[in-house]
């Protein structure tokens, strides 16, 4: 089961007020509405693949409007994996229409909204909760990728939802697809604060759990890359004293110091070794406690008795 599967069950469950369930009904049917006019009159369809969204509408307009619905459903083509599941409305076609601002004054269905419908903070809540169950999708928080969108047919619908996500501070944005319009959000901070807006507490949990657990893994293998890298570093710039080493050994023997003498002991006993390393090494191996800094410096100043050296081997 996929985690939008996961959220839209847990939506459908919750439990509707009297006050609200208008809008996220209206949100519905704005989303996944249609319209059939036939030889028996004018229908109201409904339509999903989730049947607990079905059990959603129907339970929400039973409440509502005191009808009997007609649940009908319908095998898909063999490259889909599951049933859609039709809702038909028969009866108070009119007034199911007026009372959910399915219709504006110029006959057009599933475009316009009566602002008197999410007037209130719940009503709001309740719209983008019933566009979620319509015509949302939600990225599991396992992925790469975070994503949440609700795709519309009508481009004033998805500004109607882009604006009402935005009143919470969701910045979701809205761009073409080849179905209609889609309303996104990117952001995991927005898209658990839409899950919080939306009532959808388990499902944030889950999300922020899950996305929780992938910023920890993610932070510890930046450290274990650093780490690495680090090391590695480390190992080139002791492979590169230690050749510097060799040059100065067999040409200017004479002329090191006993600073010098001991950095060249302590890099040739401990080749793999950091300089923090050498620095806490040195006591035991010298008998004289040697800073970080002091070997940095009898290092460079090998490698600059090497280099005239190196670069003759060069040219040759």
């Amino acid at each position: 089961m996929s985690f939008s599967t996961d959220v839209k069950t847990e939506l459908s469950s919750l439990k509707y007020l009297s006050c609200c369930s208008k809008a996220e009904l209206s949100a519905l049917f704005h989303i996944g509405g249609s319209i059939e006019l036939n030889r028996e009159g004018l229908h109201l369809i409904f339509q999903s693949t989730n049947l607990a969204v079905i059990r959603r509408v129907i339970s929400l307009t039973k409440s509502l409007f005191g009808i009997e619905l007609t649940l009908i459903s319908k095998k898909q083509a063999k490259l889909q994996k599951r049933d859609l599941f039709f809702v038909r409305i028969a009866e108070k076609i009119n007034q199911i229409l007026t009372g959910l601002s399915l219709i504006n004054q110029n006959g057009l269905f599933f475009i316009d909204l009566d602002p008197e419908l999410i007037k209130e903070e719940c009503d709001k809540r309740a719209y983008l909760r019933g566009a979620f169950l319509a015509g949302g999708s939600i990225n599991s928080p396992d992925t790469a990728s975070y994503h949440l969108e609700i795709q519309t047919f009508s481009e004033h619908q998805g500004q109607i939802i882009a604006n009402l996500a935005n009143e919470f501070s969701l910045n979701a944005k809205i761009t073409k697809n080849r179905r209609g319009m889609i309303v996104y959000i990117k952001e995991a901070e927005k898209i658990a604060d839409f899950l919080r807006v939306v009532d959808a507490t388990n499902s944030l949990f889950t999300f922020e759990d899950s996305r929780i657990k992938r910023d920890f893994k993610n932070s510890i293998n930046r450290v274990i890359n650093c780490d690495i890298a680090n090391e590695k570093k480390a190992l080139d710039a002791a492979e590169k004293q230690l050749e510097q080493i060799k040059i100065v050994e067999e040409h200017v023997q004479g002329q090191l110091s006993k600073g010098l003498l001991e950095a060249i002991r302590l890099r040739k006993t401990y080749p793999e070794a950091t300089l923090s390393e050498l620095s806490r090494l040195s006591e035991e191996l010298l008998g004289n406690a040697i800073s970080k800094s002091a070997l940095n410096h009898r290092y460079r100043a090998i490698k600059e008795l090497a280099d005239p050296w190196a670069r003759k081997n060069e040219s040759k």
